[in-house]
């Protein structure tokens, strides 16, 4: 019995280790096309006001002096309307800050910073932090739009995949 658990808890953690490998090798582009096909903006909305907009803002407007850290260190959150800084980055970067938390993914690239966003992996599923990102792109003016975009495909392409 116990040799039957242990199979199946690897075998499981197997499964996820690849998974996630694939996920992280193809990661950038199946979140465009995934962000791109598929985003309910209704849902992004949705789950935008319910988990983000407490530190974002409702109107995606972010916290006050958000380019200045506070006496802990911490950046406010900036936002993610036309005036902050979120179209600069590629999808993937948006996901992954998204889901793994600010400190963790800079972490995992040997940067130690103290970001006060959390990670969402666990309160979010994957389609529904794309809902998101779908929603706070959709609001932004089409050259912001189409920049990030390029940058998005810039990514995918320096990661050895193409569309």
């Amino acid at each position: 019995m116990k040799k039957n658990l242990f199979a199946v808890n690897s075998a499981a953690i197997l499964a996820f280790a690849l998974g996630s490998l694939f996920v992280w090798a193809n990661g950038s582009e199946a979140i465009a096309s995934q962000t791109e096909n598929s985003a309910d903006l209704g849902i992004g909305q949705t789950l935008y006001l319910e988990n983000c907009a407490s530190c974002h803002g409702v109107d995606l407007e972010g916290q006050e002096n958000w380019r200045s850290a506070g006496d802990d260190g911490v950046l406010p959150a900036p936002p993610h309307d036309k005036t902050g800084h979120t179209w600069h980055h590629p999808d993937s970067l948006l996901f992954n800050y998204t889901k793994l938390g600010g400190k963790e993914l800079l972490a995992e690239q040997g940067i130690e910073f103290n970001s006060g966003m959390p990670a969402f992996g666990d309160v979010l599923s994957d389609p529904e932090i794309l809902n998101v990102i779908a929603y706070i792109k959709s609001t932004w003016p089409e050259r912001q739009r189409e920049i990030q975009a390029s940058r998005t495909q810039a990514d995918i392409k320096s990661k050895g995949t193409s569309k």
